[in-house]
């Protein structure tokens, strides 16, 4: 599990007009919620978020924010706005992170050795990621960066299913807790078959026949 930390200001500031001036003054505006306790906005330094978020687990981590001198707050990102066209984060809500309750997040699946498998060896087939994340829960403590789906085995047929998943201590799927297992037993990775197209289709393909005009 990473950490970051990032130092914080607070504002007492508040709608469109503010989080305009704050962009205008390369800031992010954002906000703290959750455990009970009051909404809280802050500002963040615009370009360090930008390099933050150029690495994936900062998306799937617990956050240290800091701010006016006090202690380190953890949380996770909930949201984040993008600017439609231009690289600029319009704003952000994190929400505070206790160590007693049980998390609930989108983590990204990593594909491990599938260029070595057979699978991806094998002419006119196609290795197919079906799911590239899932969602789980677990305590702060177990939140893993992401989850690793080996294919190192992978040949012609297999299927890796979110019950094929091999988990960190401590984490769950929430897909498992809404009723029947196999119902909600989703495909991961599976192997699809390619047609190729022969030389001869492709120029029968392109012939186009005349018909005779008849003598008169």
């Amino acid at each position: 599990m990473s950490i970051f930390k990032i130092d914080a200001e607070l504002r007492d500031d508040l709608g469109k007009g503010a989080s305009r001036r704050l962009r205008h003054e390369n800031k992010v505006p954002a906000i703290i919620y959750g455990s009970n306790r009051e909404p809280r906005a802050i500002s963040l330094v615009h370009h360090k978020i930008l390099k933050y978020i150029e690495d994936e687990t900062f998306f799937t981590s617990i956050l240290e924010l800091k701010a006016a001198g006090g202690q380190r707050q953890k949380v996770i990102l909930r949201d984040m706005q993008r600017h439609p066209s231009k690289p600029i984060i319009m704003h952000m809500d994190f929400q505070r992170v206790a160590e007693d309750v049980m998390l609930t997040m989108n983590t990204p699946l990593h594909f491990l050795n599938e260029d070595e498998s057979e699978a991806a060896k094998t002419s006119g087939i196609i290795v197919s990621h079906l799911l590239t994340e899932v969602e789980i829960s677990c305590l702060p403590e177990n939140l893993p960066d992401f989850i690793a789906v080996d294919l190192a085995e992978f040949k012609e047929g297999d299927v890796v299913r979110l019950s094929n998943l091999n988990l960190p201590e401590g984490v769950t799927l929430t897909a498992f807790t809404h009723g029947d297992i196999d119902e909600h037993d989703e495909v991961v990775v599976a192997t699809t078959h390619v047609q190729a197209s022969s030389d001869s289709d492709s120029e029968s393909d392109d012939e186009v026949e005349t018909p005779e005009t008849p003598a008169e």
